[in-house]
């Protein structure tokens, strides 16, 4: 051990100094594990780090460097680099595999199982009986809190089909006590069919019982002919018994006041193009440019002084002087406006104004439809 720190200090400063990497925790326990035979000592040194592969590379290398242990001469000699995250790795993917195997046989259901289940949920189901008239009833009704009153045994087994359990049938237009009693203690629901018997029977149920709320059959059918979407449309289309024990059918739309109709305004009659005082030159040098997305401008006397493409216009007017009107075929931009602000341009006239455009004080905007006479 001796050996290790003496022969390894100092070769690369503190920072690679085998004592200070392990006062850091940056090298851990060093083992040494020494096996003698026939005068002759070998035996493994391990050391645990956590640099990076260049400073692990250098301690390896300081290490292979040892020559004497001792009074002896000696020889190291690197026998592996082993990173143990890797291994760790392996071992943590190997597990994963047995956890997702493991998992796959216990969870994934076998064929016979998945047949039963989808056979379970296409089984109907028994009608059984309740209370002492021994009326029909769903399997679900014992365990329901919210169960449909229907006419008879036949509209249970429909109903059966269409999934729905918790039902009790009257089995006669007389009301029997067993339904008078349930109605009280459940939130019940009357389903009926859509003829005059069913007519009759809710007149007596909201005399007798307490029912909550009334669906009905397609007017001309009865419950045990609907398929499910006519049966899911009549308990959806329900009606409190509060609203047909006052008389109504169904809840009707609250009257309003028709708004008043309105009145279109006549339309105004078109602004007439604002008339404009401009130099006769000026006009004539608007129509030429119509249409040809160029520009001229014109001196105090209107005459040319330059005539150039709008792309152009921009820089070339920061480089002349004594320009009175600027005429082009284009938008007049705030850029353009400023420029001629700056040069004291008197006048622009273009194919358009921007919407943006703040006008300056002393530029006078114009366009070509106030410029340019009517023909």
């Amino acid at each position: 051990m001796g050996a290790v720190f003496g022969q390894t200090e100092g070769l690369f400063g503190p920072e690679l100094d085998l004592r200070e990497l392990q006062k850091t925790g940056r090298i851990g326990r060093i083992e040494i594990e020494l096996h003698s035979k026939n005068d002759r000592t070998s035996g493994s040194i391990t050391i645990p780090t956590s640099l990076d592969r260049v400073s692990t590379a250098l301690i390896a290398a300081s290490v292979e460097s040892i020559n004497r242990v001792g009074p002896c001469s000696a020889k190291v000699n690197l026998e592996r680099i082993e990173d143990i995250r890797e291994a760790r790795r392996k071992v943590i993917i190997d597990r994963a595999k047995e956890i997702l195997h493991r998992w796959n046989i216990e969870s994934i259901p076998s064929v016979d199982e998945v047949y039963k289940e989808i056979s379970d949920t296409m089984k109907v189901g028994k009608v059984e009986k309740y209370g002492p008239e021994d009326l029909p009833a769903g399997p679900g009704l014992e365990a329901a809190k919210d169960i449909y009153v229907v006419e008879g045994r036949a509209d249970i087994i429909n109903l059966m089909r269409c999934g729905i359990f918790n039902t009790i049938a009257l089995e006669g237009a007389k009301v029997p006590e067993s339904i008078k009693k349930i109605t009280k203690e459940r939130n019940a629901t009357a389903l009926l069919d859509g003829d005059r018997g069913g007519d009759l029977i809710q007149k007596e149920l909201l005399q007798v019982t307490n029912v909550k709320f009334v669906g009905r059959a397609p007017r001309g059918k009865e419950i045990e002919e609907c398929n499910c979407k006519e049966i899911n449309e009549a308990i959806e289309g329900k009606i409190a018994v509060s609203e047909l024990k006052e008389g109504v059918n169904k809840p009707q739309p609250v009257p309003t006041t028709p708004a008043p109709k309105k009145i279109t305004p006549p339309t105004p009659p078109m602004p007439e193009r604002q008339k404009i005082s401009v130099p006769e030159a000026v006009s004539q040098a608007a129509k030429a440019l119509v249409g040809t997305l160029e520009a001229v401008l014109l001196n105090e006397k209107l005459e040319l002084i330059e005539h150039l493409p709008v792309s152009q216009l921009a820089e070339k007017l920061q480089q002349v002087n004594d320009v009175n009107t600027i005429v082009f075929d284009g938008i007049i931009t705030q850029r353009i406006v400023d420029i001629a602000a700056d040069k004291s341009i008197k006048r622009i006239v273009a194919s358009r104004i921007s919407e943006a455009v703040k006008p300056a004080l002393n530029v006078e905007l114009i366009t070509f439809q106030n410029a340019i006479p009517p023909t």
